[in-house]
């Protein structure tokens, strides 16, 4: 949205005057310049309509992998606008961030005592990206209702990041997946630190994989693109995988990623079915993710973990004597499972099927 001259009039805030030429089409906010803590700010107050105009909401896009913050929640967004426009309605400052670069839409006067001037240019209708304020920010359109803002100054788009991830690392409405994906971008190597991350990443990305761009991960999703779990429900399931395998004292982490992508591949080959339709079938909730990448763990460590062996062939020998004789439906033996104990459940129970079999096998 841009704000046009002509829209500068009934806004009629106090700290934001029209400037004569050769800025004649930028708004002036009086302010102070600061710090939090080693960061530099810039402290105002503007009418959440001009904030609105002036901001934008950097939103993950999942199929291009740029933007950082959370898809947009309407009702959360409505509740607040209603809120504020009440009698005793207040807020914590909202926060920005002034990006650097060139010809970015915005300009810092400093004057004496720490007051300073903020300088926005109305063409451009991205100037203030929304650190913290996306959802406070989002019915704003045109209300002259006046709230407090802070605007830190030039942080690079990881440092940006980085800020955001520490105010709402603990907030219990953002997407767990959103901070995994945050963890990604800034972790120095996924390998050593989060290898689960490495691998969970590798199946959402890997273009052979069955996984490929159908892990949630807490952005806006491409249209049209049928969910089947979480980013973290994948980045737990593989975690526990690592632990009970145990296998990155034989394979390297590269290889760990081919291993688990093997597996999925041939779960998908032998139960296509039950794959094609994620909503009637748990192979794909939550307990079914738990549960089969527990079994993942068991395979692996019969086969010593060795990377050499652990092929798409390998596995799905293992698993064709048994995975058609279990009903994978959601209103199946699995009904109603749920949580930690109800994946530990699910896995007891696909063992059981598997040692039901071996037992004729053997008696065979």
């Amino acid at each position: 949205m841009h704000l046009k001259s002509t829209e500068t009039a009934p806004i009629e805030c106090k700290f934001i005057h029209r400037l004569g030429h050769p800025l004649s089409n930028w708004l002036k906010i009086n302010g102070v310049l600061g710090n939090s803590g080693s960061r530099e700010v810039f402290m105002g107050f503007a009418h959440g309509g001009v904030l609105k105009a002036v901001s934008f909401a950097d939103v993950l896009d999942e199929s291009s992998g740029t933007g950082y913050q959370r898809r947009f929640i309407k009702n959360h967004s409505l509740d607040f606008s209603k809120y504020i426009q009440t009698n005793g309605g207040t807020t914590i400052p909202l926060t920005f961030n002034l990006r650097p670069g060139q010809d970015v839409g915005w300009k810092l006067k400093q004057l004496k005592d720490g007051r300073a001037n903020l300088l926005i240019d109305l063409s451009e209708p991205h100037v203030m990206a929304q650190v913290d304020c996306q959802h406070r920010m989002g019915f704003m359109t045109d209300l002259q209702v006046p709230l407090p803002f802070m605007a830190f100054i030039g942080l690079e788009l990881r440092e940006e990041m980085e800020v955001f991830n520490v105010i709402n690392s603990k907030s219990k409405g953002l997407n767990a997946s959103l901070l995994d994906f945050h963890a990604s971008v800034l972790t120095a190597d996924l390998a050593l630190d989060r290898p689960e991350l490495l691998i969970s990443l590798f199946l959402h990305r890997e273009p052979t994989s069955p996984w490929l761009n159908q892990l949630d991960l807490g952005g806006d999703a491409t249209s049209g693109m049928a969910r089947k779990a979480s980013l973290r429900t994948m980045q737990k399931a593989v975690k526990k995988f690592l632990a009970r395998s145990n296998i990155l004292q034989t394979a390297s982490p590269a290889e760990a990623c081919q291993i688990v992508e093997n597996y999925w591949l041939s779960i998908v080959g032998l139960l296509e079915s039950e794959w094609s339709s994620p909503r009637k079938h748990v192979l794909t909730k939550g307990i079914g993710v738990y549960a089969l990448m527990g079994l993942a763990a068991d395979i692996a460590k019969e086969a010593n973990c060795d990377p050499v062996v652990l092929s798409q062939e390998y596995f799905t020998t293992k698993l064709s004597d048994f995975v058609h004789d279990i009903d994978w439906s959601s209103s199946g033996p699995f009904k109603g499972l749920g949580g930690e104990k109800g994946a530990v459940q699910a896995l007891d129970m696909i063992r059981d099927a598997r040692r039901a079999v071996s037992i004729k096998l053997v008696q065979g």
